[in-house]
């Protein structure tokens, strides 16, 4: 890790940049290496062939013209001519041929980053915002790529023009050499003073739009939630200072640039007017050595020679901000996810089902453990159910049996074998998970649904969708299965977004399957359809269920009772009730509605739910679970 306190820090010191990480960008060049040597000899000729410039225009006014040979000027010309065209082809050529080596290397650093991301653990992402990380993958690639592509041989361009031009004019004339670099230590001076506060300014500049990034994705994210409670306005005042606090900051930065230049172009005018004036000087005293085209030659070399002074400049932003986005970048890809598969890992295969908490202490922060001493059991083809207040516990079981997160202390087995003795994959190959707030990716219900299972054919996730009730409402819509359901599943209510991620499940074949408050958001006859999909889904696989809703619980073969991250009950629906603790208590004040519709008789049952198949919208669109 770097100096900087941690991924999701704001401010950075800049003194503190660690440009340590830079040289470990090595393995993304490597590949580019002779694309990249071919830009450097190119940029080389370009920046010796621009010095060329001025001293065939001294050969012109005190050669060329003085000899009165128009062939000797039209040849000088046409040399000129000749320099300039051959410097703007090589420009095009090591400008494509650094593009192409840039995007490469973007496509591959950025690929890495996000291969990278898929694997690490849920403890990462609950550290950090999503806007941050989405920063890292496009603009601090983007600033390793301004350093590759222009940084690099931008600074090498610039120094070989430097060095070139002060070269050219010693042998041209030491003496008004050293006359004009005298304004040098001015220079120096004035180019470390805003230095600093320049590159400062710029930083804080990415650092703001950064955060207009975060507040963006969180603002859009949840815009159902700010529209549902009337949040726009308090939303758009936070934006606001967001994105003022991005507008000071970028003013602050244009304020220092506006100051730079001037002042680099006011030390270059005094260049100029000590070159003009001892030129000036010497030639009046008869100094042969001082002429026309040397005063020419000089003036052009010193205007030159501020080119890459303000390019030094940004370009010692360029590599001061590649030093923090290569940090940032390593910091990701150092980053050892908390759950990862250890050496000699399994393959877990053809299992029973057999799942087994172990006095099991688990804490999201290790010092403070939600779970203390937890042992439950589900035998194969068993359902088990979890229940218990909100914050009991039930979820982090179920993250534990899922491996997202590892124990503390004690085991979780499955079929006797410790899951963190097995590959995550063939774990997370042998479970189905539908989880409450369902998520839905872009794209075809079709491939939605197919997402567990890629090779699965057209009529095998038809049949999926069939056995979970969702069938009938898919072939209702535009376009059926292939009909676009947009991010998040937008196009689809709640109700039937949950019945695609049970179909989902079922394609899967799962042999643990794994349902947290699966049927908390929906309405009754959705909730009723997918009862009977349960029946097919439970069948032959052990199931472990988080439940609020009595028909999903009292059917379980075994029902724990979680309180305060322990066990504090276990039976069945029967032996709990009858046991008159916690559970009956739950019982009595989450499930009367349903006890009371249980003792309606068996038609008035049927007529509940005939009225509320005439109730259902299939085709809704940016509903909710009526």
């Amino acid at each position: 890790m770097g100096h900087h306190g941690g991924l999701d820090t704001d401010d950075i010191d800049l003194k503190q940049v660690d440009f340590s990480h830079i040289p470990k960008l090595v393995e993304f060049i490597v590949p580019f290496k002779w694309h990249l040597a071919l830009a450097l000899v190119m940029t080389i000729a370009v920046a010796i062939m621009g010095t060329f410039g001025p001293l065939l225009i001294r050969r012109i006014l005190d050669v060329d013209i003085p000899a009165g040979s128009i062939e000797q000027v039209t040849k000088t010309a046409l040399t000129y001519l000749l320099v300039i065209a051959v410097i703007e082809l090589l420009r095009v050529a090591q400008h494509y041929m650094m593009a192409w080596v840039g995007q490469n290397m973007l496509f591959s650093m950025r690929y890495r980053l996000f291969s990278h991301l898929q694997d690490l653990g849920l403890d990462f992402y609950d550290r950090i915002q999503a806007g941050r990380i989405m920063s890292r993958v496009t603009s601090d690639v983007e600033a390793i790529n301004d350093l590759m592509t222009s940084g690099i041989l931008g600074l090498v361009s610039d120094l070989v023009s430097l060095v070139a031009i002060v070269v050219i004019m010693l042998r041209m004339n030491t003496k008004l050499a050293l006359i004009a670099l005298t304004i040098v230590p001015i220079l120096f001076i004035v180019v470390w003073t805003l230095r600093t506060r320049m590159t400062r300014a710029y930083h804080k500049v990415r650092r703001r739009a950064a955060d207009i990034s975060a507040n963006l994705q969180e603002s859009i994210s949840g815009m159902r939630i700010v529209q549902a409670f009337s949040r726009e306005d308090v939303n758009a005042e936070r934006f606001v200072e967001t994105t003022y606090r991005s507008f000071e900051a970028q003013m602050e930065a244009e304020k220092l640039r506006a100051m730079f230049n001037p002042i680099v172009d006011m030390i270059a005018a005094l260049g100029s007017a000590l070159i003009v004036y001892y030129g000036g000087l010497q030639m009046s005293w008869g100094d042969p050595a001082i002429t026309i085209g040397t005063i020419s030659a000089f003036l052009n070399y010193m205007t030159r020679f501020f080119w890459p002074i303000r390019n030094l400049v940004d370009m010692y932003n360029v590599v001061l901000q590649a030093g923090v986005s290569a940090e940032r970048i390593f910091e990701v890809l150092e980053t050892e996810p908390n759950v990862k598969d250890k050496e000699g890992a399994i393959e877990l295969k053809d299992i029973e089902g057999h799942v087994k908490l172990e006095d099991v202490v688990f804490g999201y922060d290790p010092d403070h453990p939600v779970l203390h001493g937890v042992s439950l059991e589900a035998l194969p083809k068993e359902t088990i159910a979890l229940v218990g207040p909100t914050g009991a516990g039930k979820s982090s079981i179920i993250n534990l049996i899922c491996r997202f997160y590892d124990v503390q202390e004690g085991r979780v087995l499955i079929d006797d074998i410790d899951v963190r003795d097995v590959t995550i994959e063939s774990l997370r190959r042998n479970m189905g998970i539908v989880l409450q707030d369902t998520f839905i990716f872009s794209g075809t219900i079709r491939e939605n649904i197919r997402y567990g299972r890629l090779d699965a054919t057209d009529e095998e996730v038809e049949e999926a969708a069939k056995i979970v009730g969702a069938h009938d409402f898919i072939i209702n819509l535009p376009d059926g299965y292939d009909t676009e359901v947009r991010e998040r599943g937008s196009r689809l209510s709640v109700g039937q977004r949950q019945l695609l991620s049970f179909a989902r499940a079922i394609l899967a074949d799962p042999r643990i399957l794994i349902l947290d408050e699966a049927t908390s958001s929906v309405d009754a006859y959705t909730e009723y359809l997918i009862q009977k999909a349960l029946v097919k889904l439970f069948e032959g696989r052990t199931s472990v269920v988080i439940a609020h809703r009595l028909s999903t619980v009292r059917n379980a073969d075994r029902i724990y009772v979680i309180e305060s991250g322990k066990v504090k009950e276990v039976g069945n629906h029967d032996e709990l009730v009858a046991l008159g603790g916690m559970y009956k208590s739950l019982y009595e004040k989450q499930f009367t509605d349903v006890i009371a519709a249980e003792n309606d008789d068996d038609a008035e049952g049927v007529s509940s739910r005939s009225a509320g198949v005439a109730e259902f919208n299939p085709s809704a669109e940016h509903g909710g679970s009526s």
